[in-house]
């Protein structure tokens, strides 16, 4: 069995979300996709079902924005702004 940096997903209630992404990186995420479920049981999820549990995990796993962050040097989008 593959280690995927991501587990299975929730089902969550869909947003509609409009992006331009390369090829590659496109096909990556189909790539991605078919694996995550055949790993889950559950078929193959779509590349829009993707983007926000990888860039939720890549900010949660980034040394230096939690440093920045914590520093007082970025916001988070859940405090309000002045």
């Amino acid at each position: 069995m593959t280690k995927l940096k991501l587990g299975p997903l929730s089902d969550d209630k869909p947003v509609k979300v409009t992006v331009e992404l390369p090829g590659p990186l496109h096909r990556d995420l189909v790539a991605y996709g078919e694996i995550l479920g055949e790993e889950s049981g559950q078929g193959p999820v779509e590349p829009v079902k993707l983007i926000v549990p990888m860039l939720e995990r890549f900010i949660a796993t980034d040394r230096g924005f939690a440093r920045a962050r914590r520093g007082g040097s970025v916001q988070s989008s859940d405090k309000p702004r002045s």
